[in-house]
Parts: C-alpha cells; sequence; structure tokens
C-alpha cells in the first residue's frame, strides 16, 4: 500500500490542531522536561512479520510533571534503513489527526517515506499517547455500548436535531470522563511531544529527524519550541496556524474550515473546464455550479435514496456534507467523486450515502472524540453547547460544507463540560527563530490545512522556508510532484532548503484524459 493510499486511510477523519513554539531557548527548555531515565526500545518482530520491521514498546511518565509516576506505554514501530552504510539516523513520522496511527503509517506507507530519505534512515513511527495501541481514550465499556449510543447518528440540520446532538455531547463526555478518567488531563500536544523527545533518546539519536503531516506539523511545531537544541531537521507537510488554533475550541473551528469552500470551488470550476468527456457533472445543459447547488438544496429538503447503499437508506444533508470530507483532500479521486456526485443528481446517492455512513459511522464518531480528546486540552471552548444556536453560523460563515461537521464533531464535545484540564498545555509564544533550517510545505488549494496558514506559520518561524505546491490535496504528496519529492530529499539527506519563494508544479492535473 502506497503512503498517498494509507494517508487516505489515516487522514479519514482528522482534523487539525496544534501547540505551540518558542520565543527564548532557556523558557523552552524549561517546559519540555526531558525524561533523566529513558529506558530504550527492547525491539522485537511485529505480527504480522516483516522482515525490515521491528516493534516495540517505550514507558512514559503519564504526568511529565510526576517522572517516577504512573506510566503509560507508547507502541513503537520502525523500518530499518535500506541504505545502512549510509545511515543517518532516525526519522520519525506522524501521519496527523490528532489520533491516527504513527504504527499502521510506517507499516502501509514505510518504504514511501524510505525514499524521501534516501534509504539512510529507520522510519520510526509511534501511536501517540491516548489513541490506538498507546492507552487509548475509551467513553464506552465496550464496542457494542459505543455502536448504540451512535447509531443512526448524523450530523444535525435541524433544530430539533441540534438540542438532541447538545444532549448527546454532553452525555459523551460525563463518559469519557467515567471510562477514561486521569489520562484525559495529560493527552495534549505537549504531552505528546515529551514523548517524542524521549523516543528520540530511546533510539538513541542526538538530534531529531522528524516528519509531521496535517495535524502532526503542530506536534513538530511543539518539539520546536520545548526542545530547540535537539533538531536536526524538522519537515512540516499540511500546516496548522498553531497561533489561531490554541486560541480557543471557536477559533480553531472556524480556521480548520476556512478554506474547504474554496477547494470545492475550485474543483467545480475545474470540472466545467475539463468538459463531459472528463467530468460526469458537466454538461446536461447547466452550470456545474448550478447542478450541485441543486443537489445540496435536494438533500437537504427531501433527501435523496439510495438503494444499493451499504446499508441502503436515503441520502441526508448531513450525510452528504460528510461524503465531501475525503475527496476534497483526494484529486485523485475528483473525477469518481463528480461521478458519484452526478450519480446522485440522477436520483441514486447510493455511493455518497456509503461513504457519508461511513465517516459517521461509531467508529468514525469514536476517531473524533479522540480528536477532540486532544483539541480541549489544546484549546478549550469559551462558549457552553447550548451556544450553538450563535455559534454555528461562525463556523458556516468559515465554510458551508465542514463548518457543521467540524462544528459538531470537534467543538461540541469541549463545549459539553469536556472533563479533560491541563496546567501543562503549550500555548505559546508562537514568533520564535528555529536554530537549524525548517521545511514547510503545502498546496495552495488544500482544503484542510490552507495556503495562508502554511504562510503565517513561515512568518512566525524564522530559519523556515515554505516550499509551495501549486495544485491540491491534503496533505501535498495526495498531488504527486517530482519537484517536491526532490527536495524533501534534499532536505532530509544534506539538510538543503529551496530558495525563499519557490514553487513546485504537480505531475499531474485534475481530471486527466484518462483514469
Amino acid at each position: 500500500m502506497s503512503v498517498r493510499r494509507s494517508a487516505l486511510l489515516a487522514l479519514g477523519v482528522a482534523t487539525l490542531t496544534a501547540l505551540g513554539l518558542l520565543t527564548a531557548g532557556p523558557a523552552a527548555a524549561s517546559q519540555g522536561r526531558p525524561g533523566p531515565d529513558t529506558p530504550r526500545i527492547a525491539w522485537g518482530p511485529c505480527d504480522p512479520a516483516g522482515a525490515d520491521l521491528q516493534c516495540g514498546t517505550l514507558s512514559v511518565p503519564l504526568d511529565w510533571d510526576q517522572p517516577r509516576g504512573t506510566k503509560i506505554d507508547l507502541a513503537v514501530m520502525r523500518k530499518l534503513a535500506s541504505n545502512p552504510k549510509q545511515r543517518i539516523g532516525s526519522m520519525f513520522v506522524n501521519p496527523g489527526g490528532p489520533g491516527q496511527s504513527g504504527v499502521d503509517l510506517v507499516r502501509g506507507g514505510g518504504e514511501d517515506f524510505e525514499r524521501w530519505g534516501d534509504g539512510r534512515f529507520d522510519i520510526v513511527g509511534w501511536d501517540p499517547r491516548g489513541t490506538n495501541r498507546s492507552s487509548p481514550v475509551e467513553c464506552f465499556r465496550n464496542t457494542a455500548a459505543q455502536d448504540r449510543f451512535w447509531a443512526g447518528q448524523t450530523i444535525p440540520t435541524t433544530a430539533a436535531e441540534s438540542q438532541a446532538y447538545q444532549r448527546k455531547a454532553a452525555d459523551l463526555a460525563k463518559r469519557c470522563g467515567q471510562v477514561s478518567g486521569e489520562l484525559l488531563n495529560h493527552i495534549s500536544t505537549a504531552d505528546t511531544a515529551r514523548d517524542l523527545d524521549a523516543l528520540r533518546a530511546a533510539v538513541g539519536d542526538r538530534k531529531i529527524t522528524y516528519v509531521g503531516l496535517s495535524y502532526g506539523s503542530m506536534i513538530g511545531q511543539t518539539y520546536l519550541a520545548l526542545f530547540p537544541d535537539n533538531v536536526r531537521a524538522v519537515l512540516l507537510d499540511g500546516l496548522v496556524d498553531a497561533a489561531r488554533t490554541t486560541v480557543d475550541a471557536e477559533t480553531r473551528t472556524t480556521n480548520d474550515v476556512a478554506f474547504a469552500d474554496t477547494v470545492f470551488d475550485k474543483f467545480q470550476s475545474l470540472c466545467q473546464q475539463a468538459g463531459p468527456a472528463r467530468c460526469a457533472l458537466a454538461g446536461h445543459g447547466q452550470s456545474v455550479r448550478d447542478r450541485v447547488a441543486g443537489l445540496f438544496a435536494k438533500a437537504k429538503r427531501s433527501g435523496i435514496p439510495a438503494p444499493h447503499a451499504d446499508p441502503p437508506g436515503t441520502l441526508q444533508y448531513g450525510d452528504l456534507l460528510a461524503a465531501t470530507f475525503n475527496p476534497l483532500r483526494l484529486p485523485s479521486d475528483w473525477r469518481q467523486f463528480a461521478k458519484d456526485l452526478e450519480a446522485a443528481v440522477d436520483g441514486d446517492a447510493s455511493a455518497l450515502h456509503t461513504s457519508g455512513r461511513a465517516m459517521l459511522s461509531p467508529a468514525g464518531f469514536a476517531a473524533a472524540t479522540t480528536s477532540a480528546a486532544v483539541s480541549c486540552l489544546d484549546g478549550p471552548a469559551t462558549q457552553p453547547v447550548s451556544a450553538w444556536p450563535r455559534t454555528l453560523p461562525r463556523f458556516t460563515d468559515s465554510s458551508t460544507i465542514w463548518g457543521p461537521v467540524l462544528g459538531w464533531w470537534l467543538w461540541a464535545p469541549c463545549a459539553a463540560n469536556w472533563p479533560g484540564r491541563t496546567d501543562d498545555a503549550y500555548r505559546g509564544p508562537w514568533t520564535f527563530t528555529a536554530k537549524v533550517p525548517v521545511l514547510l510545505v503545502n498546496a495552495t488549494y488544500d482544503p484542510a490545512t490552507s495556503y495562508p496558514n502554511a504562510k503565517a506559520t513561515e512568518k512566525r518561524i524564522g530559519n523556515s522556508t515554505l516550499l509551495t505546491l501549486d495544485g491540491y490535496g491534503h496533505p501535498t504528496y495526495q498531488d504527486p510532484s517530482v519537484c517536491i519529492d526532490t527536495w524533501r530529499t534534499r532536505y532530509l539527506v544534506n539538510l538543503r532548503t529551496p530558495p525563499k519563494g519557490a514553487v513546485c508544479q504537480p505531475d499531474t492535473a485534475p481530471f486527466p484524459a484518462t483514469g
């Protein structure tokens, strides 16, 4: 499986949140609290096994303020360097989320990262605390209870649905506190950055080489803040504006969705230009934009039959909003996305209903809750969940399609008396000069981490360089570019950064003539 496809799975319900940076070295170091007695990882075979894959765990403090207190285990996987004679060290990778699995990223996409590093790094991924195999956040005693709680849930679009979801969000917060308890106070991005430094020490690297994708870019920024002297190279692809992300949950959500409508508009205009031979929505005696608008209006008004969906049903408006979430990140899927939209216009929304319900499945909501658990610590809500009627317009003004989705997924739990509390989250300062060159990468039309975010990050981080992909997708490897690949390798291996203002072109355009 390529990293492009594994990233689709990994980032499917991802959203973006972050933590901070530094101004002065001594202040940052005092917040880092590196563990003096970090053990080595006892590497062993993985299950399922891979000849060049090794697995292990690292025990770290639940509370970094209490280094000899309760411990939790972090699941770790590495793919050994294919060019060991020229090995540089380890390359730590994180796929984003919050909540996505670095172990799965290495298992499914390690070969791609190996190419980025010219085979000269062990590729190391870990499941951050509170996720997957590393003491995951749990809100239910068993899967059956979770399935009952979320069964049939969609994105609320009526007043009655909104009121019901407000009650459900409050119930969810209570359940999470009852089941996960103290863990919820110790899963901020700063906690994860401290874990990352312990992992660096555990593999024997004096300085870290780190690649952070999407929310992983914020783990990287936080690491730069807390451990500025421990960095060899940091490459961040798909940038979140940390200064806006950690203000509060309302600001974070508004910023997270701010570019989604722009990218959806671009999808429609490129479809129009491609014509009916390459885009199923084009032609038909009306503009693509009018055709899509009619589809959304019909879904909102009455729903659209989905007789061949899994399971069969009716595509409601909230399901349609959720169904846009993955395709907008994946320009290679735009041609199929257009076919699915056109089928729905013609009265069969089966494909959209299947993808939308997958996003809104109990497992999908559980993954969103994990993201919220981190986000609520990094930037707590300032409004109660009952304020939804006056908060929703702020989100929908930012994005009509993603504003309601991320509002309910990520803001609502934070606003519903979320039980997690912390004094250890890092929320700035954000303007600083890194001690080594930092490479930032972003597409101009990234729906999840907007290009303005990347420009703002470059402005805040001295000694950073933004490499622009004049294309689409989240992160940039979703729109392959030999130019981007070349600069990634030059940076990771030789620490060379491109000239300021460098722009790369994608290898192909959306809606290609074949495929």
